[in-house]
């Protein structure tokens, strides 16, 4: 599957241009506020319409003419906006009408050559009339919406998922989707070019050499998959606001989404850095089953506990996702690439298995026994029952007397119980508990 689709929110100051976002996205992300200038950085979210899933983002309000620092960073903001879009939402007010600042901001999107579509916001009382002066801007047929109440924007929502058509659908049902992250320059693009023998994607040693998510497929085992190579996560503060590094993050969190693998690289050539964790810890928050790749493990002088060593640490570091899946290799030279396939199978396997209701129960009752929960104002845990719900990651619900007596420690408890009797290496997975009578069962 492609990148999700990109709808870029632009128009002069004050239109309403974040109340549309937040209508689209569903809640309130963006401030809104009758001040021009409000929102200055590119605000995004995800949004769906008619079974088409794509990410909007909300600009700051464009002033061309202005020579102020922050109106010309605000430009610069929604350029790269532009730049990375795939349909251009182009907001103006019915209530001030069709200004000169319209006309200028309409002749840069021109210049961008893609689909632009015109929302006349403010148009509470629906006056056909009232759009005729905004074909001025020779940007095809004017919607007449009012954001705030909701009107009219379905039918700008049908017009903009028009233009989605081409990218719609591109996944191969059964292909593995391998999303490849890592800090920049940890050897990401060298291991899907290992991977698939032969240069798919450029390789330097600049970090920030890939700059979007690119899809490289790929057979293994007579298995198909597909490696999505990211760009590299560098620390926020290390980004300029004014490249176009933060949408490729952007992408990459995109990437993790539709992943069904995650691999980590790491520089296993120097130490584990605070970003390193940070970069596990997007798989780990979208329940993800994780290969942590120790990447240039060539670099590395060996003896028979090194790998012992390393592992203690990770598990230290990276104690949040204690189920992660350690590999060890160089994506450079070869070594030990054999290893990473296998445990991405793996990993992907587990994260699909289903284990019995009555073999579930066994490994309650025996870890009820061993270790019961401690009493809450006199009154104890109790489990009925427990089954498994769903996968991706394993997903199992506890049939409970009540919430109030479930603690978080308990529930680590019963996790580690059920990966010591199942092996789930590499996946997370959730217990859910759910209250239920005594005399209902």
């Amino acid at each position: 599957m492609a990148s999700l689709p990109v709808v870029a929110i632009v128009g002069r100051p004050n239109v309403g241009k974040s109340t549309l976002f937040n209508r689209l996205a569903g809640k309130r992300i963006s401030i809104v506020q009758d001040e021009p200038g409000v929102t200055r950085d590119r605000i995004y979210a995800n949004a769906e319409w008619c079974g088409h899933n794509f990410t909007i983002i909300d600009t700051g309000g464009l002033d061309l003419s202005s020579q102020d620092d922050i109106a010309k960073n605000i430009v610069k903001q929604a350029d790269i906006a532009i730049a990375m879009a795939d349909v251009i939402l182009y907001v103006v007010d019915v209530k001030t009408g069709l200004l000169p600042q319209d006309i200028e901001v309409a002749d840069r999107l021109r210049r961008a050559k893609k689909p632009v579509i015109l929302a006349c916001n403010k148009l509470d009382n629906y006056k056909e009339e009232e759009l005729y002066q905004f074909y001025e801007l020779n940007l095809g047929q004017p919607f007449g919406i009012a954001a705030a109440q909701g009107l009219g924007v379905g039918d700008v929502l049908d017009e903009v998922v028009k233009h989605f058509g081409e990218r719609k659908e591109t996944d191969d049902p059964d292909a593995i989707k391998i999303a490849i992250i890592g800090k920049p320059n940890a050897g990401k693009s060298s291991l899907v070019n290992r991977l698939v023998g032969e240069e798919r994607v450029i390789v330097s040693n600049i970090a920030g050499t890939t700059r979007d998510s690119i899809d490289v497929p790929f057979t293994y085992n007579k298995q198909k998959f597909v490696l999505i190579d990211t760009a590299g996560m560098r620390r926020k503060r290390s980004i300029d606001d004014e490249t176009v590094e933060r949408y490729s993050i952007f992408r990459t969190i995109d990437s993790v989404k539709r992943a069904d693998v995650v691999v980590v690289v790491i520089d296993s050539s120097v130490e584990l850095s605070e970003q390193d964790v940070k970069v596990c810890a997007l798989a780990h928050n979208e329940d993800k089953p994780v290969v942590v790749l120790m990447n240039k493990w060539d670099l590395i002088e060996k003896d028979n506990n090194t790998m012992q060593e390393f592992n203690k640490k990770l598990e230290i570091d990276l104690a949040f996702m204690n189920y992660f899946k350690p590999v060890y290799m160089s994506a450079l030279t070869g070594k030990r690439v054999d290893k990473l396939m296998p445990a991405v199978l793996e990993v992907f396997e587990n994260a699909n298995k289903k284990i019995t209701t009555g073999q579930l129960n066994d490994i309650l009752q025996n870890a009820y026994l061993v270790t019961p929960p401690t009493s809450k104002s006199g009154r104890k845990l109790k489990i009925y029952y427990g089954t498994q719900t769903g996968t991706c990651p394993p997903t199992f619900t506890l049939f409970i007397n009540d919430q109030a007596l479930v603690s978080d420690n308990y529930l680590r408890y019963l996790e580690n119980s059920i990966r010591k009797a199942v092996d789930f290496s590499g996946t997370p997975i959730k217990i859910l508990t759910k209250s239920k009578r005594e005399e209902d069962l």
